[in-house]
């Protein structure tokens, strides 16, 4: 297909803009949640495994942490197994964990790697449990009772939610491996304990804690809204860890986006160069964020100034 005029100076003008990205990127890290919007929508699935088939080619080495919360549900649905939760989190049995892992380590995490070497790239499937990726605990979550005036009646309530997990450490030795034999590694969040039991961790978590622990250069997280909006509902585009701090002191974060925005926050604090909420809605959002001016989310530094 032929382009115009005008469409072959639009295409030269964004190959040019990318090339500084490029150049600054080249041998560096990018960590990446894939989750929201992008993960069901199947043109939007097949340009994220473009974008990242493109990261490599130039030199970057990106890292793919996944979610699969409503893939869970439904698989758990049409088995007969009530979901339920609490502060946001699937209270996960026995039998839920079962369903996490068939649907996270298999069905989801599978037909990630297969989109991408379907775009010529070389993706290899691991969960947390390969070679100790992700070493876990069970997480303990505290309701502070309501209503109660007594001193001795105002201890946290204890909530167990079963095998929901939080990371204790990353052992990065598979993922160097990979990544040194240019390989992208597609990354299920599930954790496991010294005794072997197994852990449903949140995907933004995993994609933080692995960021840092790798120094990477970006850590990504796709969502489905633009980006992180002030009280008049325009996106800030480029935010210091003092003014996101100030930001969620005045109420302007808030509710799911809170955890979020707290992940990238200590993936910053951690050593990670930036952070970035990101509209996975957009076709081509990741490659939009890396390699132009604009991007299409809010970035988060140590500094004011976005790269």
């Amino acid at each position: 297909m032929s382009l115009t005029i005008a469409e072959a100076k639009n295409v030269a003008k964004v190959l040019s803009e990318s090339l500084p990205y490029i150049q600054q990127f080249t041998g560096k890290t990018i960590v990446i949640k894939f989750g929201g919007n992008a993960m069901v929508d199947e043109k939007l699935k097949a340009s994220f495994a473009r974008d990242v088939v493109m990261m490599k080619l130039v030199g970057m080495n990106p890292v793919i942490v996944h979610g699969g919360g409503p893939q869970i549900g439904n698989l758990l649905s049409e088995l007969g197994i009530d979901s339920h939760f609490v502060n946001g989190m699937r209270v996960t049995d026995s039998k839920t964990m079962d369903v996490v892992e068939m649907v996270l380590g298999g069905a989801v995490n599978k037909e990630i790697v297969q989109l991408i070497n379907q775009a010529r790239g070389k993706a290899v499937g691991i969960t947390g449990k390969d070679g100790q990726l992700i070493r876990a605990r069970k997480l303990k979550v505290s309701k502070k009772p309501s209503g109660q005036k007594t001193p001795e009646l105002q201890e946290p309530e204890i909530i167990d939610i079963g095998q929901v997990g939080e990371v204790v450490s990353i052992n990065t030795d598979v993922i160097d491996m990979l990544t040194a034999s240019n390989f992208i590694p597609v990354i299920a969040p599930i954790g496991v304990d010294n005794e072997g039991n197994s852990y449903n961790i949140n995907a933004d978590l995993v994609a933080g804690k692995i960021a840092e622990v790798l120094q990477a250069e970006k850590l990504m997280l796709l969502t489905n809204v633009a980006g992180l909006q002030d009280k008049d509902g325009v996106v800030l585009t480029g935010l210091s860890i003092k003014q996101v701090d100030a930001l969620i002191a005045d109420g302007t974060i808030y509710g799911g986006m809170l955890p979020k925005i707290q992940c990238a926050l200590n993936a910053v604090k951690g050593g990670t160069k930036s952070a970035h909420i990101i509209d996975g809605r957009v076709n081509h959002a990741s490659l939009l964020e890396v390699f132009t001016d604009q991007g299409v989310g809010t970035k988060i530094t140590d500094q004011r100034s976005r790269d």
